[in-house]
């Protein structure tokens, strides 16, 4: 970890005698900086730091992997844990060591991050102080000492643009090639520094301007590692709010973020008609994320053989024990099997609690195809992932099998309702969504899209409340019914979206 300090300000400071040149003065100003200058902290270690990082990160992870299998195989042959060989405690000893070198590092990088924001806006005044003393005393000044014509001013571009040397060098070596644009974050120290660095270097290779794409407001340093890699910016979008939804009897306030005119206004006048008519109930159906991994054998037969194991309700105690043991939420609640001649496809569907459950399902996966090794060594995984899970991509098994949250929602809204509030009647919307949603998506061949715009709303939430917009795919999948009741006087409506895939922050 470099750590980066801003040099020490020089002082401009009238000449000690008349005719001093100029050039011993700028000179003593040099000095004077070398010798306030603070020493990194990278200076006290014998080797330098991105070997030294190398070492220990190479050394946790080994360690790691091999204190694994041993506890495994230790598991496997019932020997006690506590039982250690030398090889194993000279292992431990090396784990713990680079785990303290490790937290070492992080740690102070992340003191340096504090130290370095609080006395951002300190900086910020010395270099509208200096800068206002320079343009008192610069250039017309030295040419009156030493008799000469002033020097250029250097890098006025640079200085107005927020940009310093060392920027410009850093931006320059982006540009050429010898700086992955990825490694600026860890490079520089500073996040949002990277990100500028990186956006002006895009604007040079690219000749285009970033003007209209905002930096300023984001917290770069929270989306590290999480969720956007190479960041140069970020976009607005709107965020409105529909509702109140009356929904099992509880109030709802629905965020969606869209830049499409009168979907948010749409969706308000259905939770006003929803509201007025005495609220919608809803029944979850199931819950059960899945994932499914691809396996090859030599013959088919033995890919069959596989198939009737797993499918086996005498095994399915033993496999859920195997796939539980990784979460403590993460429940196996069914396996489902497909052939494609000597290829197994084995679709695992878990109850994941209030996360998604991405993670959670394939690690129990992961945990099955461990143990099936056991019985099936001539077992080859090709992936874990095979799509016939299916993961954001429209699917007949997740709009018949169902994925993540499989619900039915359903309102009755009166007569006087349809009129006044959907400016419309019963009669007209039952066969509109007939003729429409049913027959017309059944002429387009749709695939779970027997609805008018599900897709609109469910992705308008989806961003708002920071899901993954991609799974907005098979989420979409509904089915919107309507029919008159009570004599044609009444609209009983209702929608059944069989895979919706969110996870759920409640809140009191």
């Amino acid at each position: 970890m470099d750590i980066r300090r801003r040099p020490a300000k020089a002082i401009r400071m009238a000449p000690t005698a008349a005719g001093e040149p100029l050039k011993h003065k700028q000179q003593q100003q040099q000095q004077q900086q070398q010798q306030q200058q603070a020493l990194k902290a990278s200076d006290a270690l014998s080797m330098p730091l991105y070997l030294t990082n190398g070492i220990f990160f190479t050394l946790f992870f080994s360690v790691a992997y091999f204190l694994l299998h041993r506890w495994r195989d230790k598991i496997r042959t019932s020997t006690p844990l506590h039982l250690l060989t030398l090889s194993e405690i000279a292992a431990i000893v090396s784990l713990l060591a680079s785990v303290i070198y490790l937290l070492g590092f992080f740690g102070i990088d992340f003191v340096q991050s504090i130290i370095a924001r609080s006395s951002h806006d300190a900086w910020d005044v010395d270099d509208q102080s200096q800068r206002g003393f320079e343009h008192l005393c610069g250039p017309c000044a030295e040419a009156t000492i030493d008799g000469s014509a002033p020097a250029p001013p250097k890098a006025v571009a640079l200085v107005n643009s927020g940009f310093t040397e060392e920027d410009e060098e850093m931006v320059a070596s982006v540009v050429n090639g010898s700086t992955p644009s990825y490694s600026l974050e860890s490079k520089l120290g500073d996040c949002k520094r990277a990100a500028w660095v990186r956006r002006e270097a895009l604007q040079r290779m690219t000749g285009r301007s970033l003007e209209g794409l905002p930096l300023e407001g984001l917290d770069y340093e929270s989306i590290l590692g999480q969720c956007c890699e190479m960041a140069v910016g970020y976009v607005q979008i709107p965020v409105g709010v529909a509702g109140p939804l009356l929904l099992d009897g509880r109030e709802y306030t629905v965020p969606m973020a869209t830049t499409e005119g009168c979907l948010v206004a749409s969706a308000n006048r259905g939770c006003k008609a929803i509201y007025v008519s005495g609220g919608a109930t809803s029944v979850l159906l199931r819950d059960a994320m899945t994932r499914a991994p691809v396996v090859r054998f030599a013959s088919a037969k033995r890919a069959a053989h596989l198939k009737f194991f797993l499918e086996d309700p005498l095994n399915f105690d033993t496999l859920a024990l195997v796939f539980n043991r990784s979460s403590r939420y993460g429940r196996l609640q069914g396996i489902q099997c497909a052939i494609a001649g000597k290829n197994v496809y084995m679709r695992f569907s878990c109850s994941t609690g209030d996360a998604m459950g991405m993670n959670m399902v394939s690690k129990g996966v992961q945990n099955i195809l461990d143990f099936l090794h056991d019985d099936f060594p001539d077992m080859d995984v090709i992936g874990i992932s095979s799509n016939f899970c299916s993961d954001k991509k429209a699917a007949a098994v997740n709009w018949i099998e169902g994925r993540g949250k499989s619900v039915v929602c359903e309102a009755i809204i009166k007569d006087e309702v349809v009129r006044k509030v959907l400016k419309t009647n019963v009669a007209a919307l039952v066969e509109l969504n007939m003729l429409k949603n049913l027959a017309g998506s059944a002429m387009a061949g749709a695939l779970g899209g027997f609805n008018a715009h599900a897709s609109n709303i469910v992705s308008a939430i989806y961003i708002a409340t920071g899901q993954d917009p991609a799974q907005n795919v098979e989420s979409s999948h509904c089915i919107t019914m309507m029919e008159a009741i009570n004599h044609g006087n009444d609209l009983h409506i209702s929608v059944t979206m069989p895979s919706i895939e969110v996870r759920l922050r409640l809140q009191n």
